[in-house]
């Protein structure tokens, strides 16, 4: 079921909120915003921004499941990560993913930038690998996300959302 609807989504051509790279640089459109160190340095910093309200005195509200795949795959394998995100009146963002080969669940936590509509998450208690994704992005039912990783190196991956299971 997640493996059809990857395929399906791939047939559509997906940006993140109109970001790209070139060489050295990242674009906003076709205007230039920052270098590739620093717009991985922008996201590490809206990942690890101290949220205005404690985690456990926030309201959250659920923004799904996620299949999480290297963009462009083979869709015929099916994902291994998944993501379940929830979001806080005040940005703050939290889940947790689980590596389905391995078994492993992690804690995530991130915040969302008002102003750029940035979102971006870690694994608690990391500092790499960063994700990143546009806020109107995870209402999608298929958004981009780029991966920084601890090396500098940016890759884009896509999140598919997992239907709710039908009663």
């Amino acid at each position: 079921m997640v493996g059809a609807a990857i395929a399906a989504n791939r047939r559509h051509t997906v940006t993140v909120e109109n970001i790209y790279y070139s060489g050295d640089q990242v674009y906003y459109g076709d205007q230039p915003v920052a270098t590739t160190a620093d717009y991985a340095e922008q996201a590490e910093a809206i990942a690890t921004a101290e949220p205005s309200v404690a985690p456990d005195k926030a309201e959250w509200l659920p923004l799904g499941v996620f299949a999480l795949t290297q963009d462009g795959q083979a869709s015929g394998e099916a994902p291994s990560l998944h993501m379940q995100l929830a979001i806080s009146k005040q940005g703050v963002i939290s889940g947790t993913m689980k590596n389905s080969l391995t078994g492993k669940t992690q804690p995530l936590e991130g915040m969302a930038d008002q102003k750029s509509q940035r979102v971006a998450w870690v694994v608690s208690g990391q500092d790499r690998p960063i994700a990143e994704t546009g806020l109107s992005n995870l209402t999608q039912d298929a958004a981009p996300a780029l991966i920084h990783f601890a090396d500098g190196q940016t890759q884009q991956w896509l999140m598919v959302r997992i239907p709710e299971p039908t009663k």
